[in-house]
């Protein structure tokens, strides 16, 4: 089959044999993979990582090995998604790990993270994860929708870690991928939701999903030129400059909800946490079943924010023009799957 492996910072296709199953897994031939900012940090050399990346996927499962039956059965040519973090126990190392006894299996010690962390992604024609990780994509959801359950599971984890029903207004920082997903999810249950973002087009996506826009440049004179002040700010800039922009648009006892990755390090100043006893969570992946309940609802539909779909084979190609200004989401498509 040919997958995509990141070596060196650079993309390059490399043709093989098909991934083996253990025990409890599924073979699933991807759909669509959705090129992800951490996609691009990886290349850059976050984690410094070599191998097949991308982790926001819909397939179809064609194999599964050592399940009753029954189960073969409701699986095999079901549609899919899948959570990414892989445990000690699907893993098939005993005895599980603190984490994964008390029901943390994303924080497992010995875990494997798809196209992150030790699993070969999504850059593929097939992938394998555990049956535990997948989740049926319901008739009605377009692979398209699909495709976006895995970045809009995470934007739903803030609902999970703040209660917001006490929040009025909210702020959001980037007008990115991820953060035009926050923003949604957000105003689904916030009367107002403000995104600071720079790039025009991307703050009109959002203005037509019933999000304020402020226009900000992502610099020092933010600081300055950002007035206003929210109990909740989620920071979603994928960048270094946004957290000193954060900390100071944040009310005092307010949430900050960390969501940026990125390979390097931000200059954090420690004071404004202190003297406004802010607290600050972070915030990673998220609830698939949320998710997939507001595509199938219609209540958030994200492919306004597809860009444009390339051909697998064009991963290369695609990555570099997933990079460029005021581009969102840049799909990958298998030629088998090619219409």
């Amino acid at each position: 089959m040919l997958s995509f492996r990141i070596e060196n910072g650079k993309l390059k296709a490399i043709p093989g044999p098909m991934p083996r199953l253990r025990h409890g897994w599924a073979l699933v031939r991807v759909q669509l993979v959705g090129i992800c900012n951490t996609d691009v940090e990886l290349l850059r050399g976050y984690y410094n990582f070599r191998g097949v990346p991308g982790h926001e996927f819909v397939g179809t499962v064609e194999e599964v090995r050592g399940v009753a039956s029954a189960a073969k059965k409701k699986w095999l040519g079901q549609q899919v998604c899948g959570e990414i973090n892989i445990s000690c126990r699907a893993l098939g190392r005993r005895p599980m790990c603190d984490f994964c006894r008390r029901g943390l299996k994303r924080h497992c010690a010995r875990r494997t993270v798809l196209g992150i962390i030790g699993h070969p992604g999504a850059y593929a024609e097939y992938l394998t994860l555990p049956l535990d990780n997948l989740h049926a994509v319901p008739d009605g959801v377009s692979d398209e929708q699909a495709v976006f359950v895995e970045p809009l599971a995470a934007a739903c984890e803030i609902l999970e870690q703040v209660d917001v029903r006490k929040v009025r207004e909210a702020a959001v920082l980037g007008d990115g991928k991820l953060a035009q997903l926050i923003a949604r999810v957000l105003r689904a249950t916030i009367p107002r939701v403000v995104m600071f973002g720079k790039h025009e087009r991307k703050m009109g996506l959002a203005r037509r999903a019933g999000i304020t826009t402020k226009k900000v440049r992502g610099n020092a004179s933010d600081l300055k030129l950002v007035q206003e002040s929210f109990r909740l700010v989620v920071e979603a800039t994928g960048s270094p400059t946004g957290l000193a922009l954060a900390q100071q648009i944040i009310e005092p006892r307010g949430t900050l909800v960390l969501k940026s990755t990125f390979h390097g390090a931000a200059p954090v100043e420690t004071w404004p946490i202190v003297v406004k006893e802010i607290t600050i969570v972070g915030s990673r992946c998220g609830p698939f079943a949320k998710a997939i309940t507001l595509l199938r609802s219609g209540e958030i539909d994200p492919t306004p924010l597809i860009t444009r779909t390339f051909p697998l084979s064009h991963a290369p190609t695609a990555l570099r023009f997933a990079q460029e200004r005021g581009v969102m989401k840049v799909l990958l498509k298998p030629e088998s799957e090619k219409e």
